[in-house]
């Protein structure tokens, strides 16, 4: 059984509406010009809403025993204008590891930190927050943790500018 089935059946209204792998009629064609592009989120992991995250985080930890939090990390889907936070979660005593997308708008992208209860989720949610902006509520110290205290933007944004620097001179002859 899926993820997103067990949360629907156990957690009622968390699921977040969201296209399936299904739901995408493969392209059998070379890419015609003109032709619409693939649609990018869809997936078959589950989708929630943000303010059920800590609701899923805690399920999956006290009843389907995920208690490690390997990873979480960022994507900036700029045309849909939004990011994406996903995270993986391992059973321990073995299993296939469980995935969670949360999607917030780029404007103002705010997720519930999951650092007081995974202590570990803190150094990449301090990475997600300097790169791409999310801002965890409830983390006990959100900063910067790549780029310096006075850098304006977010490096892994789509829309960041790729070329130039206004942190570096042009001024070649040192």
């Amino acid at each position: 059984m899926l993820l997103r089935d067990l949360l629907a059946e156990a957690l009622p209204n968390v699921l977040a509406a969201s296209p399936t792998k299904a739901d995408i009629v493969p392209d059998i064609h070379p890419r015609k010009e003109g032709a619409a592009p693939p649609n990018m989120l869809a997936t078959d992991d589950a989708v929630i809403h943000a303010e059920a995250l800590l609701e899923v985080a805690g399920y999956l930890r006290n009843k389907l025993g995920y208690s490690l939090l390997t990873n979480l990390s960022a994507t900036d889907y700029i045309k849909d204008q939004i990011i994406e936070v996903v995270y993986h979660f391992v059973h321990l005593d073995g299993g296939a590891p469980v995935t969670l997308k949360v999607r917030t708008p780029r404007e103002n992208p705010r997720l519930p930190s999951l650092t007081p209860e995974w202590p570990g989720a803190s150094f990449q949610e301090r990475e997600a927050f300097d790169l791409y902006g999310v801002v965890f509520e409830g983390h006990p110290d959100l900063r910067r943790i790549f780029m310096w205290d006075e850098f304006e933007g977010f490096p892994m944004r789509k829309d960041f500018p790729k070329q130039g620097d206004k942190y570096f001179s042009d001024d070649t002859t040192d």
